[in-house]
Formats: structure tokens, C-alpha cells, sequence
């Protein structure tokens, strides 16, 4: 598996080998051994599998706060997604800052989100699926959003001018600015 580092430190893209022959193509996604040995040692707790049935689909910002944060492996199951993580560590060096990567049934491109992250993404195709192992199980009392439109974190989702299809919760989730932030780096 190649491992690439982007430039906020701790998010990183993963691209797992892939295996092709005239049938189609195996790869092994995760292994735990493999990636201990490279740095990467999450106990994975729970798999999630989402589908969107419209292009322009938006689903973010997210995160699920300590002590039940989620750590994250994502990946495009089915069609094409706009992949976002924002760094939300207060004290990090890239505090606020975002980064974005296409995500597709084609690329096997995965993205590793640590805790202290925001998580977002839009999807490019229509029937698009993400499939994500997280670190804790989902808990409701730890469950929130920060606006996917907040002007302060400027994201530029691909959307080109076109309303997005919302959930009422994203639609409703606060600024970054008005949010109570329970995310501190490291160190």
C-alpha cells in the first residue's frame, strides 16, 4: 500500500495495491499489521456505507466529539466523491485549513482522517457510495456539524454555482466562529 502524507499533518491518502486480471481486480483495503508497521495503528470499530442517489449531494460537515472523536478511513465504494477534511486542532499549525481529493470506485484512492477533523463531502456521479471504518461507534450526545458553506473556511466544493442537496441538520449546523470547538492538537 502507498502511503502519501497531504499537507496538513496526519491526513493522509492511502492507495492499496490493486490486483487485475481479465476477471476484474482484487485489493486489500486495510490490514492492520501491514499499516502498524508504517505508522498507522487505529483499531477500527464500526463500518459505515453511504449512498447518494442525486449528484450534488452534501454531506458535512461532521465530526463526533471527545471523548468519543472518531478517527476515519474513507473510501468511494460506487461513482465519484469530493472528499473534504478540515483541521479543527486548536494549536495546530494548519488550524482551519482544508484539504479535498476525488475519491472513486475507480481511483481505490482512500483518505485516513484523524481525530480533530471535520469531515465532508459532495458527491461528483449520481448512485455514489462511501464506505468508512471509524474508531468509536457512533453516539448521538457526540454527534454535531459545522456549516458546509462557512465563508471563513472557504471551501470550494465543486458545485459551481448549484444549490446542494442538504439534510436539515447540515442545513442548520453553526459557523465555525459560533461553534464550541472540543478539538486541541496534540502536543
Amino acid at each position: 500500500m502507498q502511503i502519501t502524507p497531504t499537507p496538513i499533518a496526519g491526513l493522509l491518502i492511502l492507495q492499496p495495491r490493486r490486483f487485475a486480471d481479465p476477471r476484474g481486480w482484487f485489493a486489500e483495503v486495510w490490514n492492520r499489521d501491514t499499516l502498524a508497521a508504517q505508522g498507522i495503528s487505529h483499531d477500527f470499530v464500526q463500518d459505515n456505507h453511504s449512498y447518494s442517489a442525486a449528484p450534488g449531494t452534501l454531506r458535512g460537515l461532521h465530526y463526533q466529539a471527545p471523548p468519543r472523536a472518531q478517527a476515519k478511513l474513507v473510501r468511494a465504494g460506487a461513482g465519484v466523491i469530493w472528499d473534504v477534511a478540515v483541521d479543527v486542532r486548536q494549536g495546530s499549525a494548519s488550524y482551519g485549513r482544508s484539504f479535498g481529493i476525488e475519491l472513486s470506485a475507480g481511483n481505490g484512492l482512500q483518505l485516513m482522517i484523524p481525530t480533530g477533523f471535520l469531515h465532508g463531502f459532495v458527491t461528483r456521479s449520481a448512485d455514489a457510495e462511501l464506505l468508512y471504518k471509524c474508531t468509536d461507534t457512533w453516539s448521538a450526545a457526540h454527534d454535531g456539524a459545522v456549516r458546509w458553506d462557512d465563508p471563513d473556511l472557504a471551501i470550494d466544493w465543486g458545485l459551481n454555482g448549484a444549490a446542494p442537496v442538504l439534510s436539515d441538520k447540515d442545513r442548520a449546523a453553526p459557523l465555525l466562529r459560533d461553534w464550541h470547538n472540543p478539538f486541541v492538537a496534540d502536543g
